[in-house]
This record gives structure tokens, sequence and C-alpha cells, in this order.
């Protein structure tokens, strides 16, 4: 459960995807092209994006293959439940309600005190991208997003207020 856990919160947060996409992903969705791991991510409203996977999410998803033993189920869901009473995958696909309750559990286990959700990784992928000079138009491009102007509600780095701005009122 843990590598399956960890597999899907690292391909949201590196890949930028949705919950549907990711959930949605069978086993021949990771593959290997030019020496690279790779994912296809099948988005909301048909859209098809082929992503080089970030070296991080790539030891990930390489763990999760493997120690699960589903590498070779090409036409099984990606990510599986659990079966009850058991540490077994199923064939079934993870709905996005189980992921939302697995990371629901995880930050609770985490003591993390801020609200989170699925959508949170995807928002943290994108703002740590901007952050560390992406652009704007390129995360447009890996998110799907039809317009930058949507890209941007999601950029919060240049919100932040540190500690030298704020000792500049001084009275």
């Amino acid at each position: 459960m843990g590598l399956r856990d960890r597999a899907l919160i690292e391909l949201m947060v590196y890949t930028f995807a949705r919950i549907g996409a990711a959930t949605a992903m069978r086993v021949e969705d990771v593959y290997v092209q030019n020496r690279r791991l790779w994912v296809w991510l099948h988005e909301k409203g048909g859209k098809a994006v082929d992503l080089p996977c970030h070296h991080n999410l790539e030891t990930y998803l390489h763990a999760y293959l493997d120690g699960t033993g589903i590498a070779g189920d090409d036409d099984g869901p990606l990510f599986r439940t659990i079966r009850r009473g058991t540490a077994e995958l199923t064939r079934t696909a993870l709905p996005a309600a189980n992921a939302y309750a697995m990371v629901q559990r995880r930050a609770k286990a985490a003591d993390v005190a801020t609200r989170i959700g699925n959508h949170t990784f995807r928002a943290t992928g994108i703002n740590a991208y901007l952050k560390n000079g992406g652009t704007l138009e390129r995360a447009a491009a890996i998110t799907n997003h039809a317009s930058t102007r949507t890209t941007q509600l999601y950029d919060c780095h240049s919100d932040e207020v540190n500690l030298d701005e704020n000792e500049r009122i001084l009275i």
C-alpha cells in the first residue's frame, strides 16, 4: 500500500496530473522511451499527454511496479484497490474517492494541519515548477490548460510574504 500511495502522490506532483487522469492509468501507460521512463496521461476532454518522468518519479514508479509484481499486467489498472484484510492489490482501479481518503489518512499520520486533497499535489507541482524558473507557457502545456490564465490561478509563489517584507513596516 505504501508503494502505491507514494507512487500516486509523486505522479500528481511531478506531472501535474489530475486525480482522474492518474487513477485511469493502465500499467502500459508507464513505458520506457530512449532509456527514460515516460507516462501517458488521459486528461479530461479526451486530451492525452506524454511526459518524461522526473528522476524521483521514475524511482517511485519502478519501486511500485517491481515491488507489487504488476509490471507485466499491461492492460490492468496502474493504481489498484487493496483487498480488505490483506496486503494484496486487486485488479480493480482505485476510485478517486479512495485516493482522497488515502491522502487524508497520510496527511493525518504526518501531522499535516493544513487541509489538503488530491488537487493539492497538482498545485504544489505547478508552484514548485514556476518557483524554480519554469515558464507559465510550459506549465500550461504540461497541465493541458487551453490558456495560461488558467495556469496563473495556481501561481502563488509571487504572493509569498517574507519577514524582510514585513520588516519594512516602520512606525
